[in-house]
């Protein structure tokens, strides 16, 4: 299983599943994180935290405890 903390920058990966429970799902498929969705990692903190990303045409900071629950696949 990769997750999207593992996806090198500038990558763009496909989400297969969201491992996370209650509102911390909600709260992730409400940013537009939804299964089938394509994410490209524009970057990552000094320290790994936060993760830049652009879905759907906008950009999003997402925690790197969150981007760890989060399981994607890359495209082609």
């Amino acid at each position: 299983m990769k997750n999207l903390r593992q996806a090198p920058i500038g990558s763009t990966v496909k989400i297969i599943k969201l491992h996370g429970e209650g509102a911390v799902k909600r709260r992730i498929m409400d940013m537009g994180l939804t299964k089938g969705t394509e994410v490209t990692v524009r970057k990552v903190a000094p320290l790994g935290d936060p993760i830049e990303i652009t879905v759907r045409g906008y950009e999003l900071s997402i925690r790197k405890a969150d981007a760890e629950t989060i399981e994607v696949e890359s495209v082609s």
